[in-house]
């Protein structure tokens, strides 16, 4: 069966549902700011507890993560993505589920092959990225002393 590009374009329409672009806007945003909330509720309770601002920011960053590996790991952090989309992925809990979640699933082939091989899988290249970008920006700034 051969198919011209526009026949092609046109059996691709079809068989594609429309997304329902302002409900899954609505739902990210809810969804990704309720989050955001639930940070800074956390950052309020732990600068009650005692800590000083920067210290409770540092605890809030590792509770969101803590919470979110506990859910990837109970399988409700993928129901939850799939009501909030976007929502789920933007703050810090999304990078922890997009390393915990290779993790969880290959994690029969062993603790190096598996685990250890497959935990960076998705997030891998984005901590390539922000080291190497740190490193760059670090020198930048040490060899034109802009600091």
């Amino acid at each position: 069966m051969n198919l011209t590009q526009e026949e092609y374009n046109e059996m691709t329409k079809k068989a594609s549902p429309p997304s329902p672009a302002v409900k899954n806007i609505t739902m990210a945003f809810l969804i990704g700011g309720l989050i955001c909330a639930v940070g800074q509720v956390l950052i309020f309770a732990y600068q009650n507890a005692g800590m000083d601002s920067e210290l409770a920011a540092g605890a809030a960053s590792i509770t969101l993560v803590f919470l979110s590996v506990l859910l990837t790991g109970l399988n409700s952090y993928d129901n939850i993505a799939k009501v909030a989309g976007a929502g789920t992925l933007v703050p810090i809990t999304g990078f922890a589920n997009s390393v915990a979640a290779p993790a969880l699933e290959f994690k029969s082939e062993g603790f190096i092959l598996g685990l250890g091989a497959k935990m960076f899988i998705i997030a891998g290249p984005v901590i390539v990225y922000g080291v190497s970008a740190s490193i760059i920006y670090g020198l930048i700034v040490y060899l034109f002393g802009l600091y």
